[in-house]
C-alpha cells in the first residue's frame, strides 16, 4: 500500500542547492524556502568540478542535505565540449558525494544527497515497449548520457558504503523559464514568434514520432521535495508519468493553444531514428504518494504565454 507522505514536510532543515541559478534549481530554492527549509543556494560561481572548492563551500554551510542539480544539461553541447560536459556532470558529483561523506560524522544522520541524473541513462527503446524502472540496464549514448550515468554510478558506490544517497533519474520536464534548447520550449519559442511576425509561418522539427514522456516541471520539485524526508528509503527512483507522447502530440497542443497554424518542416540536424523513452515511477510512488497532478496541456500553454512575455520583453 503506497505511503501518503508527499504532502507532508519533513522537519526543516539545512539545504544545499547546486545549480539553484538553473531551470529546476531557481524554482526548487523557491519552493524549498516556502516550506521553511534554510536554503544555501549556488551556481555558476561555484566550479563544482572543483573538488577544494565543492568541499570548501559545503563544509562552511554544513547543510543537512544536498540536491545536486549542477550540470550541463544540453545532449548538443556535450556533443560540442564533452571534457566540459565530463567535467561538470562526473567530476561535480564526485565532489559533491565525496565532501558530504566528510559531513556525516557528528551529525545526527548522514547527510542526505539527492544526486539528480537523469532517465536518458536507460537509452531508447522500440515505441510501444514496456516503460524503464529501476532495473532496467543503462545504455547511454551522448556524452551527456554518458556523464549522467557514471555519476549515477558513482552514486551507487557511495551508497553501497553506507552514505545516504538518491540517486533520481527524471524523465522529461518542462514548464515556464526553460530554455529553448529542450524541445517543447523549442516549439513554443517558434510558435512565439510566428505569432509576433518575427519569423516565417514555418515550424523547424526533429522526428515527430519519436515518444517521450513528460511532466510538468512542478510535479519534479513535488518529488525532489517528497524524497528529501528522511523517512523516504535511499535508493534509486524514478519520476516519470509512465505515459508515452509522441512529439507530433506534443506539438498539436501547442498548436493547440497558438493562434497560428504554420507549415512543418523537417530540419535535417534535429532529425534523430525513432525511438521511445518513458519511465515507470511505481517505486517514487509506493514510497512517498507521489504522482503527477498537473496537466500537461496546460503546463504547455503557460510555456507559451511565458515565451511570448519573454519576446515582447526583449523588442
Amino acid at each position: 500500500m503506497a505511503k501518503r507522505s508527499l504532502l507532508r514536510q519533513p522537519a526543516r532543515v539545512r539545504v544545499a542547492v547546486t545549480g539553484a541559478g538553473g531551470f529546476v534549481g531557481t524554482k526548487l530554492v523557491a519552493r524549498l524556502e516556502a516550506a521553511g527549509h534554510q536554503v544555501h543556494a549556488s551556481d555558476r560561481e561555484l566550479d563544482v568540478g572543483d573538488l577544494t572548492a565543492v568541499r570548501a563551500a559545503l563544509l562552511r554551510e554544513r547543510p543537512e542535505a544536498v540536491v545536486h542539480l549542477a550540470a550541463l544539461s544540453s545532449v548538443t553541447a556535450s556533443v560540442g565540449d564533452p571534457s566540459l560536459t565530463w567535467r561538470v556532470n562526473y567530476l561535480g558529483a564526485r565532489a559533491v558525494l565525496e565532501t558530504a561523506r566528510e559531513l556525516a560524522p557528528g551529525a545526527v544522520r548522514p547527510v542526505r544527497v539527492l544526486l539528480v541524473g537523469s532517465g536518458q541513462v536507460y537509452g531508447s527503446a522500440a515505441p510501444g515497449a514496456l516503460p524503464f524502472d529501476e532495473a532496467a540496464p543503462l545504455r547511454p549514448r551522448s556524452p551527456y548520457d554518458w556523464t549522467k550515468a557514471a555519476a549515477d554510478l558513482l552514486g551507487g558506490v557511495h551508497a553501497a558504503a553506507g552514505a545516504d544517497v538518491m540517486r533520481v533519474r527524471p524523465f522529461n520536464h518542462t514548464g515556464p523559464g526553460q530554455s529553448d534548447a529542450f524541445v517543447a520550449s523549442s516549439f513554443a519559442r517558434q510558435l512565439a514568434e510566428i505569432e509576433l511576425g518575427r519569423r516565417p509561418a514555418v515550424l523547424s522539427v526533429g522526428n515527430l514520432d519519436s515518444v517521450r514522456d513528460f511532466l510538468d516541471v512542478d510535479d519534479v520539485l513535488d518529488a525532489y521535495l517528497a524524497l528529501l524526508d528522511p523517512r523516504v528509503p535511499a535508493g534509486i527512483y524514478n519520476v516519470a508519468s509512465g505515459r508515452g507522447l509522441a512529439m507530433r502530440e506534443l506539438l498539436e497542443l501547442l498548436l493547440a493553444a497558438s493562434g497560428v497554424r504554420p507549415a512543418i518542416t523537417a530540419d535535417p540536424s534535429r532529425l534523430r531514428r525513432t525511438d521511445a523513452s518513458v519511465g515507470d515511477a511505481s517505486r517514487l510512488r509506493e514510497a512517498t504518494g507521489w504522482r503527477p497532478r498537473r496537466d500537461l496541456g496546460d503546463t504547455l500553454k503557460r510555456l507559451l504565454d511565458d515565451w511570448r512575455r519573454r519576446l515582447r520583453d526583449d523588442a
